[in-house]
């Protein structure tokens, strides 16, 4: 494919970077601005085209759009936007460019932004230049937003000066453009150097690795199922990037739900770059963990880092650019502090000069934070390789649904009494509302309607407007936290809410402490389908995609999607996997199964020395287990997980388990936690798990209304909602065992319903082996019969 050397670039992001200055502050100006701004936009656009007359010469355009083309180093800076609206009359021509404000209009002054002006002046110019134009006329409109009052401020201007000043702008512009460019050509070089990682392709990982090419190249979407071994971050990244050095693809997006993962995609990148890879990589970290002043907002006031931020970020920029491909955590810190600015909004500024962003699911599906500064337009041309693409599932979930509490809102209820009539009678209104919702509940606490909370939208609409104004005049109220947290729970339901359709359900849930609305979405396969299309290729990939078709559909797959399903590279005769078909886990059986699973748990670490893992459905489950265990056999060293654990717990946890055989531990922890998923304890490091039961999901509420909505669906309710989870579960807990070629080791699953064909068929071919087991010895001399 023939390289594009084009460099794209809208007037507002030209003139926002070129010019940016002065300080970063993020303090509340109403997020629901932008709404405001775009309804004042349409009111002034309306007023103007129904003001002139065409039969009287005059005439004017809304929303006009503008294209330039500037050559440059063998292509072209293509700059594009939208005059919001250009006036004709008596053949002079006025280019409007509309600002609202909350600031009182009398004391706006012409020089109020220069932002404002350079973004009117480029559209002047374009259309000026297109147009065979001498003199053009500027205008700034501003629409005060609570008066709905209009002033404007207009300059007339010649071709002259604005292709002077347009120059001016480029010029400034052509060193960003010559890093990107110089540096596209050195990466692309190094790009068609590069071989394969490692000496050897793996059984499937050719494969693997050519589908994926072919998936970018041809911008389609692919679902994969590639157990561990198959090398699935290396062989969906090398392909990705050969894509990019051929044109096919602008920037990667590598999306994980844990931190663990993220390392992981970082180390392959350390190895392509050992190997004479030059490609620049960020890794996102979320605001609150990287940011240097917890606890302070963020303005100038509060943080020295917010001050003047935008005075010292190109440079900032130039000299990392300059000295660093890998934009790690630590990397941006250093670069933070040497230049005094915000390192959270640096690195948002670095993913625009990085060939790949390392992050997580959320900024390219959550419809509340994605970032926007790619997505908008759903023009880019990238790539999303999806790691463990399972957790989406659920994620999709949780980003496309919303819910409402009541007890917040009693609290604040009472602080503003007294203080704010209006705020007081709006949350008075919501407060009665919720005790409507309370009393529909039935005697189990629950209420479900299939139609949306539209009561409900109209007083979040009205609090949202009031909250805009007592939030920018009580900045400085000990409850103004509260009440921003609520402002923005409000406005984020009624962004859901715009999403809502026949693949959601309203609930209402009532408890002793306080009762929630919640707008659901039971099925997220369109909206993670929309929601992919910002991209032009996407591999969801994962070692436990099974059913491969069930995680088709349901993360928004299509017919035409390629789908592919590899088997284990790895020799099946070095993992045992057995059953013990003696116990049931079920859960009016498990109180009495503990003694028998503490005599499990003990015969299969006493057969061998080494490292175990025991993995429960439940806390509930594992510390009644567990308790015992201790109590019975002190002489074996226990790590027991807890439902709150900080970074450096885990780690602490996941240290103990050496690969030094005086130091043996037992790990107990939980299906789906953290540490049955995405770490990596190699060798000896864990040559054992025993998984107590199938995994299935607590019953409540929102699996039984998943259950109903594909029952109706497509009969598979019990499937969709309990079974496949709860044996995904279980796979990536199994997984834990095997990592490497080397690696040997058991898995003992506990609980008879594995032997039922209904789990036996979503075994992976690598268990096609299995032993059934029936009692605790049996179990022991088996496992000893395999390290022999």
């Amino acid at each position: 494919m023939e390289k594009n050397r084009d460099i794209k670039i809208s007037v507002r992001n030209l003139v926002e970077f070129v010019l940016r200055a002065g300080d970063l502050d993020m303090r509340f100006m109403g997020s629901n601005r932008a709404v405001e701004g775009t309804k004042a936009h349409q009111k002034i656009q309306k007023e103007n085209r129904e003001k002139y007359s065409v039969f009287l010469g005059e005439e004017y355009l809304s929303e006009v759009s503008l294209k330039h083309s500037v050559p440059y180093n063998g292509g072209n800076i293509l700059i594009d936007g939208r005059a919001d609206g250009i006036l004709i009359e008596n053949k002079v021509v006025t280019i409007d460019e509309i600002k609202t404000v909350t600031k009182d209009l009398e004391l706006l002054r012409e020089d109020h932004n220069s932002l404002h002006w350079a973004q009117a002046k480029c559209y002047a110019y374009i259309y000026g230049i297109q147009n065979n134009l001498q003199v053009i006329n500027v205008q700034l409109t501003y629409y005060q937003i609570d008066n709905e009052k209009i002033k404007r401020f207009i300059k007339v201007l010649s071709i002259k000066e604005l292709q002077e000043f347009f120059d001016e702008i480029i010029s400034n512009y052509f060193i960003w453009a010559n890093i990107t460019s110089d540096w596209n050509e050195t990466r692309d070089n190094t790009i068609k150097n590069l071989k394969f990682p490692f000496d050897n392709y793996r059984e499937g990982q050719r494969e693997l690795a050519v589908s994926v090419y072919k998936t970018v190249v041809e911008h389609k979407k692919m679902f994969l199922q590639a157990p561990t071994g198959v090398g699935k971050t290396i062989s969906t990244l090398f392909p990705a990037v050969k894509a990019m050095g051929e044109g096919y693809t602008s920037k990667i997006f590598y999306l994980t739900a844990k931190t663990i993962t993220r390392q992981v995609a970082e180390d392959a990148f350390s190895k392509m770059k050992d190997n004479g890879l030059k490609f620049k990589t960020i890794t996102i970290t979320a605001k609150d963990k990287v940011c240097f002043s917890k606890g302070s907002a963020c303005n100038p006031e509060q943080c020295k880092f917010a001050k003047g931020h935008f005075d010292r970020v190109n440079e900032a920029l130039l000299d990392i650019l300059e000295n660093e491909n890998t934009f790690s955590r630590e990397i941006i810190e250093i670069y933070s502090n040497k230049y005094n600015v915000c390192p959270f909004e640096f690195s948002l500024d670095l993913t625009i000069w990085s060939d790949c962003v390392i992050c997580d699911y959320n900024y390219v599906f959550d419809p509340r934070v994605y970032l926007k500064r790619f997505f908008m337009d759903n023009n880019g041309d990238y790539t999303f390789l999806v790691d463990e693409a399972h957790n989406l599932v659920d994620r999709a979930r949780e980003m496309f649904s919303a819910e409402f509490h009541k007890k917040p809102l009693l609290g604040l209820k009472r602080e503003i009494k007294g203080r704010d009539d209006n705020l007081y009678k709006v949350l008075n209104k919501l407060n009665a509302f919720m005790l409507s919702m309370k009393k529909m509940c039935n005697e189990d606490g629950y209420y479900k309607q299939n139609s949306q909370p539209v009561d409900l939208y109209n007083l979040l609409n009205n609090l949202t407007k009031i909250l805009e104004v007592w939030l920018t005049k009580n900045e400085k109220s000990e409850m103004f936290d509260n009440f921003l947290d609520l402002y923005f729970n409000s406005l984020s339901f009624i962004r859901i809410a715009e999403l809502y359709d026949d693949k959601y359900v309203t609930y209402v849930e009532s408890t002793a402490e306080d009762v929630v609305l919640k707008m659901f979405c039971l099925d997220p396969s369109k909206l993670l389908r929309e929601a992919s299309k910002r991209g032009k290729s996407v591999v969801y990939f994962s070692a436990t995609l099974l059913p491969l078709l069930y995680f088709k559909e349901i993360l928004g797959g299509e017919n035409e999607d390629y789908h592919l399903t590899l088997d284990s590279p790895f020799d099946k005769k070095n993992l045992k996997v057995m059953i013990a078909k003696d116990i049931s886990t079920k859960y009016k059986c498990r109180e009495n199964s503990y003694s028998k699973i503490v005599e499990y748990i003990y015969a299969v670490t006493s057969a061998k020395n080494g490292n175990y893992m025991v993995f429960f459905p439940s806390y509930k489950y594992m510390e009644g287990v567990s308790d015992m265990f201790v109590l019975k056999y002190p002489q074996i060293k226990v790590r027991i997980q807890t439902s709150f654990m900080t970074e450096e717990a885990r780690e602490a946890f996941l240290q103990n388990f050496s690969d030094i055989d005086s130091e043996n531990i037992l790990g107990f922890g939980v299906l789906g936690g953290i540490f049955s998923e995405g770490i990596d304890l190699k060798g000896d490091r864990l040559i054992g798990a025993i998984i107590i039961g199938v995994g299935l999901p607590m019953i409540c509420f929102e699996k039984k209304i998943i259950a109903e909505y594909y029952d109706k669906k497509s009969n598979c309710g019990y499937e969709y909602s309990y079974m496949y989870p709860g044996m995904n579960k279980v796979l990536q807990a199994a997984g834990r065992v095997i990592r490497t070629e080397e690696d040997k080791g058991t898995v003992l699953l506990i609980d008879d319903r594995f032997l039922h064909q209904r789990y036996r068929r979503l075994f992976p071919k690598q268990w096609d082996d299995y032993l059934k087991i029936n009692n605790k010895a049996d179990a022991k001399r088996q496992i000893c019969e395999f390290w022999e």
